[in-house]
């Protein structure tokens, strides 16, 4: 998110200095590789590389074809990138990961190929997700290398594919996968040849809502906005709500616990970290948190503390549900011996990315799948019912 976040900026500094610029998406992948579908580079003529679309061993030969397409204004190619052990050496890398990439490459010259940028904007900044369907493989005239159909968050759709049958058969799946929210790639058989599309599914920017603005909040929000979280901090004290004490947070807000919701929209996409170090707030706070949707409550301080809360709680009336406390982590954060208020910020948003992405936080070690299990591009045709799942939403 980022990532996306600094090519976003990146591309509108070039737009105001006339620069000449290109766009690598990585669009499929196989075997053992670094980055997944979705990943970019925004390439500029003064030899700029802004993110990346593998661990540094392709971002070099991506931007000499890039240059190349940059000043000739060339039509969007997709190149496949061998990395297996036998085709390593002819391609020179020197990788040895035993995978392939597959990697769009397309000047931003004309508004269309803008266009993807301006959605994914759309998106990031938004309250809701939206999926954009690129074509990159075809057989046959069915569709052009880079034309796109988007499924914007207002609902409404914008295509530059040309056949009519691809669009309709695309829409039904861009409609299924945002429901899902499980990016995907798919293979469409047509009377006139083969389409492979990346069904992207782009999601808003994360809000982070820290309650509590003592020292031990300011590493925690540093960390959150550093993933490219919005990052807004809650509290009821004027010396310590400020922007000067928070230089990273995009919003700060002076509330009483019990008057929070006249300030936030808490959401189902919303995280919080309760973490004010004043029981009666933490009680208010905690009572407001488990009766909205949002997508995780994390609180600091001891196991008994928060038995003792949730036991107020329902002395007051209040008995949350076993779904509610499903969302309730409590001690926040995990367990990796954190005992400074830096290195429990890293314990508190690495918890947090394991919930956003329904992992299980062990050691990778002693993980038995795949890192990336179910994100291998089979590809799903009109023809078979195998689904590749590309990344969690």
């Amino acid at each position: 998110m980022k990532e996306l976040q600094n090519i976003l900026a990146a591309f509108e500094q070039t737009q105001n200095q006339g620069q000449l610029t290109a766009l690598a998406t990585v669009v499929k992948t196989s075997g053992s590789v670094y980055r997944r579908p979705g990943a970019r580079m925004l390439l500029t003529e003064e030899e700029q590389m802004i993110g990346c679309v593998s661990g540094g061993c392709l971002e070099s030969d991506v931007f000499e074809k890039a240059q190349a397409l940059m000043f000739t204004d060339g039509v969007p190619v997709v190149v496949n990138y061998n990395t297996t052990a036998s085709d390593d050496i002819v391609w020179g890398f020197g990788l040895g990961c035993n995978g392939v990439v597959e990697v769009l490459i397309e000047p931003l010259s004309n508004q269309l190929a803008k266009g993807q940028l301006d959605f994914i904007a759309q998106c990031l900044h938004g309250q809701l997700s939206g999926v954009m369907a690129t074509v990159f493989k075809v057989t046959g005239d069915s569709a052009k290398i880079a034309s796109r159909l988007f499924l914007k968050p207002d609902g409404t759709v914008k295509s530059d594919i040309e056949d009519e049958s691809l669009v309709q058969q695309i829409l039904v799946d861009v409609e299924q996968i945002l429901n899902q929210e499980k990016s995907r790639l798919k293979s469409y058989i047509l009377p006139s040849g083969i389409a492979e599309v990346f069904l992207e599914v782009i999601h808003p920017v994360v809000p982070l809502v820290v309650f509590g603005a003592g020292h031990d909040a300011i590493p925690v929000v540093n960390l959150g906005k550093h993933q490219g979280w919005h990052v807004t901090v809650v509290d009821n004290r004027p010396g310590y709500i400020t922007f000067e004490r928070f230089p990273d947070s995009d919003q700060i807000i002076f509330s009483e616990p019990q008057a929070i919701q006249n300030h936030l929209n808490l959401n189902s996409r919303t995280v919080a970290i309760v973490m004010t170090h004043k029981y009666e707030s933490d009680l208010a706070l905690l009572r407001t948190l488990l009766a909205s949707p949002v997508r995780y409550i994390g609180i600091l301080g001891p196991k008994n503390r928060t038995q003792r809360l949730l036991q107020d709680l329902k002395s007051e009336g209040f008995v949350p549900t076993d779904a509610q406390l499903q969302r309730l982590y409590a001690p926040v954060g995990l367990d990796i011996g954190a005992d400074s208020p830096e290195v429990i910020a890293l314990a508190i948003i690495t918890e947090i990315q394991m919930v956003l992405t329904g992992r299980s936080g062990q050691s990778l070690k002693d993980r038995k799948a795949p890192i990336h299990q179910g994100s291998e591009s089979n590809m799903v045709s009109n023809a078979v019912c195998i689904d590749g799942v590309l990344m969690n939403g």
